[in-house]
């Protein structure tokens, strides 16, 4: 069943216009890219068995890259319905047909929380509609089925909306009084990850000593990612090769490097650990590696 989702997913993409990595045994299974934005993809026959360790890698790369992390799911122990967004581990969560929407800039705009599915109302347009219709606060609370100081909570943004009462509303305004919810753009959550862990390994200390924002991953196909302003590093440490780190390492516009102990690979960048501890400059090993280019 997920392989299916992931070839539906894949062509559906492709024939959006996006170039699409897909990948197996990974932290993500695609890796797409547009002109506008990168998607961060893990398909799921349920949502619930996403493991906080394989989330904790979305959001890690999502933020290196400048990423959009998704969940896509038909179920999370119960069916997933359509456009309405979920979350799992930090994650946007949703079933296909409401990322097509999405995709195709058809956002929904409700939510599943832990009161339930809610919906986010832009008070400051219903009150402007409102009074420019010369409809009445006491029209709106008979019609919705609220007290009208609730409306006017409503107006102020000071409450979400059930699902009920969501459609009431709909039917007076329209849907131009939600406020949609754009899966795409970056959530919170990325924004404050911790970029120098404190476990960090040598080669993360050392990307940080040359001024790069640098962490360790696990699930993907590097083991450390490292940015400096524009420059991003994908580095893969030892001798087995990092499966489809070239066609990914172009996709995103960074540069790979290998750490090889035995082996020195053909063709691509790679350095020991001992000629990589050497760097004093950033710019020393930026130069280093667009030598390959």
């Amino acid at each position: 069943m997920k392989t299916g989702i992931v070839e539906k997913v894949g062509i559906y993409l492709l024939k959006k216009g996006y170039t699409i990595k897909s990948l197996t045994r990974t932290a993500f299974d695609i890796l797409a890219r547009n002109e506008k934005r990168i998607l961060l993809i893990k398909v799921l026959e349920d949502a619930n068995s996403i493991s906080e360790e394989y989330a904790s890698q979305m959001r890690h790369v999502a933020s290196y890259i400048g990423a959009s992390p998704l969940v896509i799911s038909e179920k999370a122990g119960n069916r997933l319905y359509d456009n309405i967004v979920y979350s799992r581990c930090g994650i946007y969560t949703l079933n296909f047909s409401t990322f097509r929407n999405s995709v195709e800039n058809k956002f929904p705009f409700i939510r599943s929380g832990r009161a339930g599915p809610t919906a986010r109302v832009l008070g400051d347009k219903i009150k402007r509609i409102r009074e420019q219709e010369g409809i009445s606060l006491g029209d709106i609370s008979r019609k919705v089925g609220v007290s009208k100081k609730m409306v006017q909570r409503y107006e102020k943004g000071q409450a979400d909306v059930t699902v009920n009462k969501a459609l009431k509303i709909y039917d007076i305004f329209g849907h131009s009084v939600f406020d949609k919810i754009n899966v795409f753009e970056r959530q919170s959550e990325l924004r404050h990850i911790e970029r120098h862990p404190a476990a960090s390994g040598d080669v993360v200390r050392k990307y940080s000593d040359l001024g790069f924002e640098a962490v360790d991953t696990k699930k993907v196909p590097f083991d450390v990612i490292a940015k400096k302003k524009d420059e991003l590093i994908l580095t893969k440490v030892g001798d087995k090769p990092g499966p489809g780190l070239d066609s990914l390492s172009k996709l995103v516009d960074a540069d790979r490097l290998t750490i090889y102990r035995k082996k020195k690979p053909k063709e691509i960048p790679a350095l020991t650990k001992k000629e990589f501890m050497e760097f004093e400059k950033a710019s020393e090993l930026i130069k280093f590696l667009k030598e390959f280019e």
